[in-house]
């Protein structure tokens, strides 16, 4: 936090709150490690901390900032009131980066601080989205208008020194609406936490956005309509100044959250700057990316992605059928190159994990069980993050829906990419979240994770790495019945943190209760933890391991097209396969698929 002179007289408290939001039984997610950090909370906090660096509310105030990730840190309100009470209730309590799902749960953490008469405000994709793609009333934001919850819709950067000015003169503006004039992040401040809150997440990582917005149009994304589909970009030289920052204080993992890295036109620039501070510098960074299906496309984008840090990379697959691309208009991906795109990963001996969708228009439970088993033989992936196709508010799906008044639920905490949120014209809703849970163990069966140690041990990736992922996956759901993107260790309870309207659970019921589940949950993991770390030490002592090759592995081939399933059954598989044919033809040139 930056240092202010101590002859200020006001103390500005600025409380920034990401919050989570709650389980199936009511209960918030949260854990004593969480597994991914938040980059809103970065970029707000590097934000606001620059605001209390150029004393933005004049010299005679400070601006203490107080950071909470509740997927990793309990709310004390009695607290943070306490602490406001200390300061004349001089301040602001902000909340961070709101998606839909956490929507209800901000809410409940906003009405005991609105109660106090102390100012709010909220922003993020949720009411983002809403203004962006429905009416000014649409999907709960009255509830903020009722409560008196300030609304910011857009970024930030630039525009939050005027909220906290606002707020410090009792001002706040019910509304911040910037969505028609998204700013520039090249030169602004760089997203960044204090190490004391990066410890509360697994593998001591944080992270950060090189760019911003995306030019493709999938129906089902928000991205494109809340950061907008013309991109803007950070400098080499402020990706330089956020890892030295971290470096600092010992900080060298980060996530970088980019919808799609691979469309960053300064993607190399970035990545030689990376690879100058590993090589010249000797910061040990380790990166964790995000891309499209056509990466390898670009040359050297791989092979700079390994020596830049990258260990893992998150692909945007989404499906395997070609029918259920063009129907969410991800016309971009093409099934004819997923295995050539996989296997240049697999080359540089990067872990690969990648999104799939589950719902589109022509799924039915067979359909999704014959696309898995397809996934398993023959695309050398390693980690498969599955997701209800869900019409989220924000996105063209929702707006269509709510535009023909067709029926979506109004639970807003179930849009968390894993519940069932309106019909499907070829499953029922049981059908439907049946197959969702079924899907994590036919793909994590335990034949098929020793499959996946056998192809990590042939190509290289550290196979103590691929356990850990690997039981996160394979156990999450299961165990905790969240997604594993919405995991940690250690899950955490309290019963005062039940949702609002469901009864509370006595605490001598409820504490013998969860200490048995907690026992049960991780005797369990540990039994996985195990089986996968003997499995991972005796194929790594195989004298054979670096030589290990399946159908997934072997190198594309001109009659691929002829022999592989992904091509052969479905229609638009096949279509797929005679329109490479038929350029070849017309450009008297022969590809492999």
């Amino acid at each position: 936090m930056p240092d202010i002179s101590e002859a200020a007289r006001r103390r500005f408290q600025l409380v920034l709150i990401k919050p989570s939001h709650y389980d199936d039984d009511g209960y918030v997610i949260r854990w004593w490690r969480a597994m991914i950090p938040s980059n809103s909370l970065a970029a707000i906090y590097g934000i606001a901390a620059e605001c209390a660096e150029r004393q933005v509310l004049g010299t005679d105030t400070a601006i203490d900032i107080t950071v909470i990730d509740e997927t990793n840190t309990r709310i004390d309100f009695a607290a943070l009131l306490s602490q406001f009470k200390r300061n004349d209730n001089f301040g602001m309590i902000a909340l961070i980066g709101v998606q839909s799902n956490q929507y209800p749960r901000a809410l409940d953490i906003a009405r005991p601080f609105r109660d106090a008469g102390l100012p709010v405000s909220m922003g993020g994709f949720h009411i983002s989205g809403c203004l962006s793609m429905l009416d000014g009333d649409a999907i709960g934001l009255d509830e903020c208008r009722k409560m008196g919850v300030s609304m910011f819709a857009g970024e930030a950067e630039g525009r939050l020194e005027m909220v906290l000015r606002d707020a410090a003169a009792g001002e706040l503006k019910p509304l911040y609406n910037f969505m028609n004039d998204l700013p520039g992040i090249g030169g602004t401040p760089v997203p960044f936490l204090p190490k004391n809150n990066i410890q509360r997440t697994l593998g001591l990582s944080t992270s950060f956005d090189a760019g911003r917005g995306c030019p493709y149009q999938c129906s089902f994304c928000t991205i494109i309509n809340v950061q907008g589909r013309k991109s803007r970009f950070r400098s080499a030289d402020d990706v330089e100044k956020l890892v030295r920052m971290n470096w600092a204080q010992g900080i060298h993992k980060f996530f970088i959250t980019d919808d799609n890295f691979a469309r960053n036109k300064d993607w190399e620039a970035i990545f030689d700057r990376l690879i100058e501070l590993r090589e010249k510098d000797g910061i040990p960074l380790g990166l964790m990316i995000q891309v499209d299906t056509l990466c390898h496309k670009i040359p050297n984008f791989i092979e700079k992605s390994k020596r830049a840090g990258v260990t893992r990379v998150f692909i945007g697959l989404e499906n395997v059928n070609p029918d259920n691309l063009t129907a969410a208009k991800k016309n971009q991906n093409k099934i004819t190159e997923y295995r050539k795109m996989l296997l240049a990963w697999k080359a540089q001996g990067i872990m690969t994990l990648a999104g799939y969708i589950l719902g589109f228009p022509a799924d039915t439970p067979e359909s999704i069980r014959r696309d898995i088993k397809i996934i398993q033989e023959e695309l050398p992936l390693d980690v498969i993050e599955f997701f209800v196709l869900t019409p989220l508010p924000g996105s063209e799906d929702h707006q269509v829906l709510w535009k023909k008044g067709v029926e979506m639920d109004a639970d807003l905490n179930i849009y968390d990419v894993e519940h069932v949120c309106t019909a499907h014209p070829k499953m029922s809703k049981q059908e439907w979240e049946s197959i969702y849970q079924e899907a994590w163990s036919l793909y994590y069966s335990p034949d098929h994770m020793k499959t996946l140690l056998r192809r990590g041990a042939a190509t290289g990736i550290k196979l103590s790495s691929l356990v850990k992922v690997l039981v996160s996956f394979a156990t999450t759901v299961p165990l905790e019945n969240v997604h594993p993107l919405q995991s940690g260790l250690l899950r955490l309870k309290h019963p005062s943190e039940r949702r609002p309207g469901l009864k509370r659970e006595h605490p001598l019921l409820f504490w013998p209760r969860f200490t048995f589940d907690t026992i049960r949950k991780h005797l369990s993991l540990a039994g996985t933890i195990i089986k996968l770390s003997v499995s991972a030490f005796l194929i790594a002592r195989k004298a054979d391991a670096k030589t290990y090759m399946d159908k997934a592995l072997t190198p594309v081939a001109d009659d691929d097209e002829d022999v592989l399933d992904l091509f052969t059954k479905t229609a638009g598989g096949t279509a797929a396969v005679s329109h490479i044919k038929k350029v070849a033809e017309l450009t008297h040139t022969r590809k492999a698929v």
